[in-house]
């Protein structure tokens, strides 16, 4: 017979959480600072101390990030001429899986997994490359706030992956969640500047002069169209989406006392593994590449946590569950020193 807390788990990992298995979240849970990651990284080293060969760069992610680039501006072009019905289409159908991969090439990017830590430089300029048909220059602003998102995982105030309070208060219906849902990619580019504003560095301004001159070259060399396509690919592709199901699935609290889950679906394929986001948070050093390989190295850990195997089903059940909502996150005071970037 199956123990209740392993079928609860099966359930979980399957089927995705049912009502039962869920927890009230409202208000935010509050927490003090957890060191768990660190914790895992100094048993594991010891104990699997092959985990540690997979700390290197991946070289391949230049050659796909190119490809990927190349793919977007061959779209550019063959986009130009569409009725405009078929241009928001194929940014849909086709554009959006590419832009919303490229911002997961970007997240490799800024663990510095292309080139390696010691040409960290050489990372921040092909972010920016790798920036181009996003449309929107955010490659460096989001290396400073993603480092930040894995120093104070939900610390108040530091990590802006934590939704406002106006989120949590606002976005609490069925039909709320939905637009809430849609407009991610809006409350992602403008959380920063509520939370935790920074002074803009010299490569933000470089970042941004660059995107604004390819976006400009676009625009008089492909035309309008063109320009719509690239800006409402990854608008679509980083909202309503079901690569977009990462953002809630990542550390949105469906079962109380887990704040990190990993996926094991298909759409890794898609987007650089991120999906292994326990694996991710114990090891950033390691690039996605090889998370399943650290999965394998220590399946008596990683097997037994709650996972998901649905993208589709975690945004179902975000919306239509009415005990989870923006506010279901672990929300810690930060205790001690904060060195920020």
């Amino acid at each position: 017979m199956t123990s209740p807390k392993k079928k609860l788990l099966r359930n979980f990992a399957f089927l995705g959480p049912t009502r039962k298995t869920r927890h009230i979240h409202s208000p935010r849970v509050v927490g003090s600072r957890g060191e768990s990651a660190f914790a895992i990284r100094d048993t594991f080293l010891p104990k699997y101390p092959e985990i540690k060969s997979l700390m290197k760069p991946d070289p391949n992610l230049i050659w796909i990030v190119i490809m990927m680039v190349l793919t977007q501006l061959a779209a550019f072009y063959l986009v130009k001429d569409l009725d405009w019905k078929w241009v928001i289409f194929w940014a849909y159908a086709f554009g959006s899986c590419i832009n919303h991969s490229m911002t997961l090439a970007i997240h490799e990017v800024s663990h510095n997994s292309a080139f390696g830590h010691y040409k960290s430089m050489w990372n921040r300029w092909f972010g920016m490359f790798a920036n181009l048909p996003i449309g929107v220059p955010y490659s460096i602003s989001f290396k400073r706030y993603h480092m930040d998102h894995h120093r104070y995982l939900g610390a108040d105030g530091i990590d802006v992956d934590i939704p406002t309070d106006f989120e949590g208060w606002f976005f609490c219906t069925t039909f709320r969640k939905f637009i809430w849902v849609i407009l991610q990619p809006l409350f992602y580019a403008f959380r920063p500047l509520f939370i935790n504003p920074k002074p803009i560095t010299h490569l933000e301004i470089i970042n941004t002069a660059v995107q604004l001159i390819f976006d400009v070259i676009i625009y008089y060399v492909l035309g309008i169209k063109s320009l719509v396509y690239m800006l409402a690919a990854s608008l679509l592709g980083l909202g309503l989406h079901p690569i977009s199901g990462h953002f809630i699935a990542e550390h949105y609290m469906f079962l109380k006392g887990h704040e990190t889950y990993s996926y094991y679906g298909p759409l890794n394929l898609l987007t650089f593994n991120v999906g292994y986001h326990n694996e991710h948070h114990d090891f950033p050093n390691i690039p996605g590449k090889n998370l399943p390989l650290v999965r394998k190295i220590a399946a008596e850990y990683y097997d037994s946590l709650p996972h998901y195997n649905s993208w589709i089903r975690v945004l179902y059940d975000f919306v239509t569950d009415d005990t989870i909502s923006p506010y279901s996150r672990m929300k810690r005071h930060q205790k001690g020193k904060v060195e920020l970037d």
